[in-house]
């Protein structure tokens, strides 16, 4: 059963349950905002998959001594179900005074219980501090476009009539911009992003879509569909031959949200940003 994000525990006083309880997980269908897009699972115009790392994940060995770790679940984009952030959260926690034998034993448990809840089938990796240490902190690929001097004076919806393109000029490249901002539609707190656009097609104007970016400021969207926003707006705008955009958002309670969103299968680097 699915329920609407209101009825979730999002905004709401939540009592921290330390013992394991799978209930906690609050499934909040994606239809009613592929509708709002006009998408439906059928006509999904991209593939790809929700990248969440948890930086708070603990248990308990058998004999009694704690473990940390960093969580990494990728949700697929098509899944039936996103899973409400706090809900997520609740859950983790309710891991701390369980008892796990190894890594390898909560990873199954994490893969049943989210894959129930997302309606499709989640990949977990549980991975030890020192190997996410060793990979680094990734570096964004093309032109970061936040130095330029554009005028911004509307900061309430997304504007795709700001974006200008042009369609004489067929280009194949990749563009970033840290200043994405929108707000959680149930508490109105702020989720912070940066945004990375790789395409081949007709070349975009950069400080347009800067302008058009900056225009989320106020809106109030989850991470996923904000990111299949843009997608959408710069594949009616491009028409591109391909088309990658995904965000990296700054974590809160723990949890960061990476969705990605492309026109073709890619592989995808989930190492954190330097503000992850």
């Amino acid at each position: 059963m699915h329920h609407p994000a209101e009825h979730s525990p999002l905004g709401k006083s939540s009592e921290y349950v330390s013992t394991y309880n799978p209930e906690l997980l609050f499934p909040i269908s994606r239809v009613t905002k592929w509708n709002e897009l006009g998408l439906t699972a059928a006509t999904l115009p991209y593939v790809g998959v929700d990248y969440w790392n948890c930086y708070e994940l603990s248990w308990l060995t058998p004999s009694g001594k704690p473990v940390v770790a960093i969580g990494e679940f990728a949700i697929p984009a098509d899944s039936p179900n996103i899973i409400e952030s706090k809900s997520f959260k609740l859950y983790l926690n309710s891991l701390n005074q369980s008892v796990y034998a190894g890594p390898r034993e909560l990873e199954q448990v994490l893969k049943r219980d989210l894959s129930a809840a997302a309606g499709a089938p989640v990949k977990v990796r549980v991975r030890s501090l020192a190997e996410v240490e060793a990979e680094g902190v990734a570096r964004l690929p093309g032109q970061c476009i936040d130095e330029l001097d554009v005028r911004i004076d509307n900061y309430e919806h997304p504007q795709p009539e700001l974006l200008r393109a042009d369609a004489g000029q067929q280009v194949t490249e990749a563009l970033h911009s840290h200043l994405l901002k929108s707000n959680c539609p149930v508490t109105g707190q702020p989720d912070w992003g940066t945004v990375v656009v790789e395409y081949r097609g007709a070349k975009l104007d950069h400080a347009s879509f800067l302008a058009y970016l900056v225009s989320f400021r106020q809106h109030a969207d989850f991470h996923e569909q904000c990111v299949e926003r843009i997608f959408l707006d710069l594949k009616r705008l491009l028409q591109p031959e391909q088309l990658t955009v995904y965000a990296r958002y700054v974590r809160r309670g723990g949890l960061d949200i990476n969705p990605y969103r492309s026109t073709h299968e890619r592989q995808v680097d989930n190492r954190r940003l330097v503000r992850q």
